[in-house]
């Protein structure tokens, strides 16, 4: 069974005028790392955004792990569980945004507890245990008391991370994770994220504009132009051509190989 499915979703904005992803169908197993690319302005944010449920889909359907968050009814329209029923199914994912979106007077600890403790409900005391045990996983044991604002760029994405384990996801999905970090800290998210993989099992989805680091660490590539999928395969198997379906003529050195 997959961690996650989307099948023939469709999304406009503008009163339907301006139409952002255009029957849009993929798959994430567990235990993959899969990463979308795509020029700006192709829906990669979008569609992102319609799988965390942060965005309502026009019609198709939204699958975490068999249960469905959204489906086609009967005239065509999507329709969504009830506020029980997606409560739930937002435990099966983690959230991982650019910004990171820690709350400032809140220290390390508590912002990794904070979701678990608030949203899931769960036992202050075992949270907090594993709350420190993931910190110390991610290198930031010793930054339990700190607060964001005496962190790196680099840090306050990992301390994001470890939030979102905290909260026991079936998968992650990211939306742009890296975009605001220098290369170097860039490339250590990543090798996070691949980690984070093969220890525990949790399948990624993340959306990157980085074409080169994508390459680098997902198993698998979804190639998004004009709100369609032209590319969905291995990431060994992208060639100058695959990227140019992809890009275009618009292949700078970011989307070239």
């Amino acid at each position: 069974m997959s961690v996650l499915e989307l099948n023939h979703v469709k999304k406009s904005f503008n009163n339907g005028t301006l139409h952002v992803l255009k029957d849009i169908s993929l798959s994430v197993e567990k235990g993959e790392v899969v990463a979308i690319i795509g020029p700006s302005g192709s829906g990669k944010s979008t569609l992102l955004r319609c799988a965390t449920l942060l965005e309502r889909i026009d019609s198709g359907e939204v699958c975490f792990d068999g249960h469905y968050a959204a489906r086609t009814g009967d005239d065509g329209a999507a329709v969504y569980a009830d506020k029980a029923e997606l409560k739930q199914i937002r435990n099966y994912f983690g959230l991982v945004f650019q910004q990171f979106n820690l709350f400032p007077h809140y220290s390390v600890l508590k912002n990794v507890m904070d979701a678990p403790i608030c949203v899931q409900k769960r036992d202050r005391a075992e949270v907090e245990a594993s709350a420190r045990k993931t910190l110390e996983k991610m290198g930031l044991g010793d930054k339990a008391d700190a607060y964001p604002c005496q962190l790196s760029g680099g840090q306050q994405q990992r301390v994001a991370l470890a939030r979102t384990l905290t909260q026991s996801p079936s998968i992650i999905l990211a939306d742009e994770p890296v975009a605001a970090l220098d290369p170097v800290t860039a490339k250590q998210v990543m090798q996070d994220f691949v980690h984070i993989n093969q220890e525990m099992g949790i399948s990624i989805l993340l959306n990157i504009h980085h074409v080169e680091l994508a390459l680098e660490y997902a198993d698998r590539i979804i190639g998004i132009r004009a709100g369609k999928i032209v590319y969905d395969g291995p990431s060994d198997k992208v060639d100058q051509a695959v990227l140019d379906s992809i890009y275009g003529e618009d292949t700078g050195t970011e989307a070239s190989v």
